[in-house]
């Protein structure tokens, strides 16, 4: 299912007038990938909605913009077109926030629920101590085999939408055809995959697009500041520590032997919680910028998605830490199970959420890396 014909439209008609004017080829990279794609097919205008990373540096530097009759709003614009693209490429097709939201919290509590109504009260609110003391309470079986369901059947969905907008946006090529249809054509000069990969990890890695032209993210007229590109990275590396420390938590489970609670001073432990903070705050942070921002260059629609993600995370996080620290008290099991509830509800809600847009945004700063000179 594409994205609906009046989004599409007025981002054509947005980013030709971008290719006439400019004016904002210095700010980020989609106004020079623009300029290489005359013909802005329907392809080419995923391409730069993904390639965007809505820092709104544009927009306040744009003198076309409302109340000008040209009504050129570059953030807000791609914001949509993006957020209906990546809804396109689910399957078998992307239910509304509401669903997800109920997916949500329904895992959340309702496996402490199921917890209550399955495990002996005796069992349940005991103090458990040392190695193991986890799975006194919940089998190991029954944390890890729906966990690696739920996540193996995320990252298969999602690489599958991932791959279709690959496609989409010209594959190994750009898509040209001034009759909007899809041609795969290497650019003069265009690197192979291999060459321009560690460009796009780092530009992945650094927000590079993030950084407003040298000043920052705009959150209002006037106001600049780096701020949300920290927490974006706050965010992001969190993320990827407390991937780090389940992923070293398994190999103590099944090569050393030694399972888990694992103690504070630990590498599953240390990477977990140094994790779960920064994850927490760089919640904090793009709340904060949110709330701030400029309501003008802002997708209305969108912003539920937004906040369920931040508050998806923001349970695991915080239900992960609240669970080391009280690990040792009666109130462990519903914890564990209140916590498991919380990364079942992220899992499954993965492929069809604001989830998704990390993996179509490295995806076009790949494409990105490729056609750099």
């Amino acid at each position: 299912m594409k994205p609906t014909i009046p989004i599409v439209a007025e981002a054509r008609r947005t980013l030709a007038l971008c290719n006439v004017c400019g004016y904002c080829t210095g700010y980020c990279d989609v106004f020079a990938a623009a300029e290489r794609r005359p013909a802005l097919t329907d392809g080419d205008l995923a391409h730069l909605a993904h390639l965007c990373h809505n820092c709104r540096a544009c927009h306040f530097a744009c003198q076309y913009a409302p109340p000008h009759e040209f009504a050129i709003n570059v953030p807000a614009t791609l914001a949509r077109l993006r957020f209906a693209d990546y809804r396109a490429h689910a399957w078998p097709g992307a239910p509304s926030t509401g669903v997800l939201l109920a997916l949500v919290l329904a895992c959340l509590f309702g496996l402490p629920l199921l917890a209550l109504l399955a495990i002996p009260s005796e069992t349940l609110f005991a103090t458990q101590r040392g190695p193991g003391a986890f799975y006194a309470v919940i089998p190991w079986s029954l944390m890890a085999w729906p966990a690696i369901f739920a996540f193996g059947a995320a990252a298969l969905l999602i690489g599958a939408g991932v791959a279709s907008f690959w496609r989409q946006a010209g594959g190994a090529g750009v898509a040209t055809s001034k009759a909007g249809a899809s041609r795969t054509q290497r650019m003069p000069g265009e690197r192979s995959i291999a060459a321009a990969l560690p460009q796009a990890l780092a530009d992945v890695a650094t927000l590079r697009n993030l950084d407003g032209g040298g000043s920052g993210c705009n959150e209002r007229e006037g106001r600049s500041a780096r701020a949300r590109r920290h927490a974006h990275h706050a965010l992001f590396y969190g993320f990827l520590l407390c991937l780090a420390s389940t992923v070293s938590a398994a190999f103590q489970h099944h090569f050393l032997g030694q399972p888990a609670p694992y103690p504070l001073f630990s590498f599953p432990v240390v990477l977990g919680s140094v994790g779960g903070i920064a994850m927490l705050a760089g919640i904090a942070g793009l709340a904060r910028s949110k709330r701030r921002a400029d309501p003008a260059t802002n997708a209305d629609e969108n912003q539920p998605a937004e906040w369920l993600l931040l508050g998806t995370l923001a349970a695991v996080a915080g239900s992960g830490l609240i669970l080391l620290a009280l690990r040792e008290t009666p109130a462990m099991g519903l914890l564990l199970a209140l916590h498991l509830g919380s990364v079942l509800g992220l899992a499954l809600s993965m492929p069809y959420g604001k989830f998704v847009h990390g993996f179509y945004r490295a995806t076009a700063l790949l494409r990105q890396a490729m056609e750099r000179r």
